[in-house]
């Protein structure tokens, strides 16, 4: 055997002692299932209910009282039509034959359903459709369900290709097959296999193997006896991994349900099939329901940060398309340099909006795996579309270099995700096709499922909340005799907090919320909440109780922050037990963000993920040992901000199990009458929250885009209060621009402070809190707040009716009393109804204003 083979095998070998008490890492971990025994055909012709001529290839399978449902019995594609405004909203663009931009593959996805993706043996991903990949050779059945209909696909054939045949044959190999073989068989032998003058091997030519050709030389390796036995030996001769096209068969279903006004999508992840060589990776449906052509006016909706609207045929082609996952990363699977810091996805939705209709897509199964996709015309074809894809099985690389080679071998999540896909889709018509109409109706939905509930009666001040966070105490490098040690620096004592607020209800700040952070088992950075033992250095636990005791007599809110998921101190955690794996078989670990290189900086302490197997755990610890110190709230910071996987061998916890154990975490301290605080505020935390901070004013800016709008917010608004980022700690160049932005989005404002100097924060891990000293802001907060507090003080538990521009740089919030405030963000003033709305300023009108 060749050197260069021996070294191929010892590397090989190696990587596999590496991985060893990891999951397989060439396939999934997946029941083996005999596909070639489940062709999927159509048995019976499904009967038609009713028709409608406007739709003369498709038939009516079902109706109520808002919507009727049909489907293409040659396509398999599917057409509704809103019975409240007569509006046909088909799967697949009804002209897409005319396209004069989709060619080749992107012509063929313009007449699919569905699409998947998946890796082959070596952990490459290739993609196929329900058009090209079935419905082209008959391989789909339709049949009727209750309120609906099921599509099946069968995505690719059982037919025999090339790649069934060994890639390689050494020279033996090949000489011994020649010699069984009559002269036909021989010449079919030669023209499959060319030899490589170099090594000396016979390497399959896939160019010449077709047809008839390819007949023959499968008639070839039969008739001189060639066993699975042999391939066997050939692949570990010569070190190659046979990948047959055989492998690349998938069945997934799809079901279509009407549902009262809205017509429901669901892919049941128990009727998607693959074989443990080919796990398919996302699967993705109703790429182009609804989509717009080039000579409609409207927008795309997608819920980045307070929301955003990508305009119909924007023209920008040359910038990326729009794909954000929803509730941000999963830390378990992020690249270790990635430093990106986008806002996130915190509602699971997405729509479009046309001249005189909308349709308001809600995930409502595998949201925690879904990534929002959208893109406008001009691109791949000529149509403006957004559409929802779901991971199934996720991947990463094991790597090792020896020998100066480096080899890298896939590794598979070990299970599929365990919950089905679906998708309900509303249609809106008249006045509720627009943004706003989206928001009240999705409001309206998490109210009647018990997704969101009001928290205004535990309210009874006129005043809006003021809100400021408050940082206790941080780890910070001092010297004794020249030797470096980690001690607490206080910054804000109980002592000092006491001061701080006295000094904001002299300015007549009445109606306060603290966060108070950095106060418990070792500042800001604490270590795992299992304890809760109150930094001396604050004041300790005397302290804190004489603290609670005077918020309680002022009638202030005090929410003490804690961390659940994220661990930033090794103290009482043991990472190769507690943390969440990544795929790779690591700890999961997240390094600071240098902001100078912006990058990862590697040289400080990692932030650890904590398995979520432990998270209910440590919460019923953390609940346990605070309510002693009669504090009615909590503060989390992670625990509604973040979703992460645990891909430990054979305990694999996916990110939609992650979803159900933060639900569980959260139900355990809303029993206990705790009002929640919480950064982030994904759409799982809603039911339990009082308010969400660091809200944010806008969206992450990607170039695709073209409007900020408000959705967030109005979704919230009347029942979760909600502030914005720290003022003192944001981007804005001047009060008035935050002023106008509060306004515009029915936000309450929000501070982050210390008591003592900037200074103090100098050499330490928190350089990003540049300009928190309180005395610096105390006046200009308080002039801010009482501006704002005069406005939105109208608006207080009121929803939001509309939001929408009215020109360039002016719009117009609409509250449910009629109030309404416009604002200017221009340069020039402009009349609006008989108003003058000075520039970088503001109006308010109706209600009892």
């Amino acid at each position: 055997m060749s050197k260069v083979i021996m070294r191929s095998l010892l590397t090989l070998f190696l990587v596999m002692i590496l991985i060893s008490g990891c999951s397989n890492t060439n396939t999934a971990d997946v029941e083996e299932v005999d596909l070639s025994d489940m062709e999927v055909t159509q048995d019976q012709p499904i009967k038609a209910v009713f028709d409608d001529r406007r739709l003369k290839r498709m038939i009516g399978i079902a109706e109520n009282d808002y919507l009727q449902l049909f489907v293409d019995k040659e396509t398999a594609s599917i057409a509704v039509i809103n019975k409240q405004n007569d509006e046909i909203w088909y799967s697949n663009p009804p002209d897409r034959d005319k396209d004069p931009i989709a060619s080749g593959i992107n012509s063929d996805i313009l007449s699919s359903q569905m699409q998947l993706s998946f890796y082959n043996n070596f952990g490459q991903s290739s993609n196929m459709n329900s058009y090209s990949d079935s419905v082209v050779y008959e391989q789909f059945s339709i049949e009727p369900i209750e309120d609906g209909v099921k599509v099946r696909y069968q995505f690719g054939t059982n037919e025999r290709t090339a790649a069934d045949l060994p890639l390689m044959l050494s020279a033996e190999r090949f000489e011994e097959l020649s010699g069984q073989l009559d002269g036909t068989g021989q010449r079919a032998l030669m023209i499959a296999y060319r030899e490589n003058s170099e090594t000396g091997i016979y390497e399959r030519n896939d160019g010449a193997l077709t047809g008839l050709q390819l007949e023959r030389a499968f008639q070839a390796f039969e008739d001189a006896g060639y066993t699975e036995e042999d391939l066997e030996e050939d692949m570990n001769e010569l070190n190659f991994t046979q990948e047959s096209e055989n492998n690349r068969v998938f069945i997934a279903a799809v079901e279509y349900k009407l549902e009262d006004d809205s017509l429901l999508v669901k892919v049941p992840t128990e009727e998607i099939y693959y074989t443990p060589d080919s796990p398919i990776h996302s699967i993705s449906f109703l790429r182009y329901f609804g989509a717009a052509g080039t000579e409609e006016t409207g927008s795309i909706f997608v819920p980045d940060g307070s929301g955003s609207l990508i305009h119909f045929n924007n023209g920008k082609t040359n910038v990326p398309s729009y794909q954000q996952s929803v509730y941000g990363q999963d830390l378990a699977l992020l690249e270790s340099n990635d430093a990106r810091t986008n806002e996130v996805i915190r509602l699971p939705v997405f729509g479009l909006i046309k001249e005189e209709s909308a349709m308001l897509a809600i995930i409502e199964e595998g949201a925690a795996s879904a990534t929002i996709r959208a893109d406008v015309s001009g691109r791949l074809n000529s149509y403006n579309f957004v559409y929802p894809s779901f991971t199934v099985i996720n991947k990463d690389d094991v790597s090792l270099q020896a020998e100066d080679q480096e080899r890298s071998l896939p590794r598979f999540q070990e299970e599929k995700m365990k919950s089905d896909f679906s998708v309900r889709y509303a249609f809106l018509s008249d006045k509720d096709a627009s943004y706003s109409g989206m928001a009240r109706y999705y409001q309206n939905y998490l109210v009647e499922n018990d997704l969101i509930r009001s928290n205004q009666q535990s309210d009874q001040l006129d005043d809006i909340p003021f809100y400021v966070q408050l940082v206790g105490s941080v780890n910070k490098q001092q010297h004794f005799a020249g030797v470096p040690y980690q001690a607490l620096q206080p910054l804000t004592t109980f002592e000092q907090a006491e001061h701080i607020l006295e000094e904001l209800k002299a300015r007549d700040v009445n109606n306060l919320k603290l966060n108070y952070i950095g106060w418990f088992n070792k500042g800001m950075n604490h270590s795992v909440p299992s304890k809760v033992r109150v930094d001396r250095a604050i004041g300790g636990d005397k302290g804190f109780k004489n603290f609670i005791d005077y918020a309680q007599e002022q009638g202030i809110r005090v929410f003490p922050e804690t961390a659940l998921l994220q661990v930033h101190s090794d103290s009482g955690f043991k990472s190769r037990k507690e943390a969440s794996r990544t795929l790779t078989n690591l700890p999961a670990t997240t390094y600071p963000i240098n902001r100078a290189l912006n990058k990862r900086d590697r040289s400080k302490d990692p932030q650890y993920s904590l398995s979520p197997r432990y998270a209910e755990e440590y919460t019923s610890q953390f609940v346990e040992e605070l309510i002693p110190f009669d504090t009615t709230g909590v503060a989390l910071r992670d625990l509604a901000d973040v979703l992460n996987s645990d891909f430990r061998r054979n305990e694999q916890i996916d990110r939609l199990e992650s979803e159900e154990i933060s639900v569980h975490a959260l139900e355990m301290l809303y029993e206990k009458d705790l009002e929640m605080m919480a950064h982030g505020g994904n759409l799982y935390s809603l039911p339990y929250l009082t308010d969400v901070i660091n809200v944010p004013l806008g969206h992450t800016g990607f170039k695709i885009q073209d409007e900020a709008i408000p959705f967030y917010q109005m979704v919230l608004r009347g029942y979760v209060d909600y502030a914005t980022t720290p003022f003192n700690l944001s981007t804005y160049l001047n009060d008035q621009d935050y002023i106008l932005n509060v306004l515009e989005y029915g936000s309450n404002i929000n501070f982050q402070w210390i008591y003592e100097s900037n200074d103090e924060l100098k050499n330490t891990s928190f350089d990003h809190l540049y300009a928190v000293n309180y005395e610096r802001w105390v006046d200009q907060a308080t002039e801010i707040y009482h501006e704002v507090n005069e406005v939105l003080r109208q608006t207080k538990g009121e929803t939001i009716r509309t939001h929408e521009s009215l020109e360039e740089n002016v719009y117009k919030t609409t509250y449910n009393n009629d109030f309404y405030i416009i604002v200017n963000y221009g340069l020039e003033p402009v009349t609006i109804d008989g108003y003058t709305v000075e520039p970088q300023s503001y109006v308010t009108g109706g209600g009892d204003g």
